[in-house]
């Protein structure tokens, strides 16, 4: 997966994320699944894009 797909799904998962914790709160089922799949993603950035750039 390229930096741009990885990126873009990052932002749409963070817009979901958004819309179902003001439409059912931070505390919802939905919205806790949501960002836990954020924190995945963005670890996922992480791993492959943040630690390259500090080993070089």
């Amino acid at each position: 997966m390229s930096k741009q797909e990885l990126l873009t799904l990052i932002e749409k998962k963070r817009a979901e994320l958004i819309d179902v914790a003001m439409q059912n709160g931070l505390n919802s089922s939905t919205a806790i699944r949501y960002s836990q799949e954020l924190d995945t993603l963005l670890n996922e950035y992480n791993r492959i894009f943040i630690k390259k750039i500090q080993t070089q």
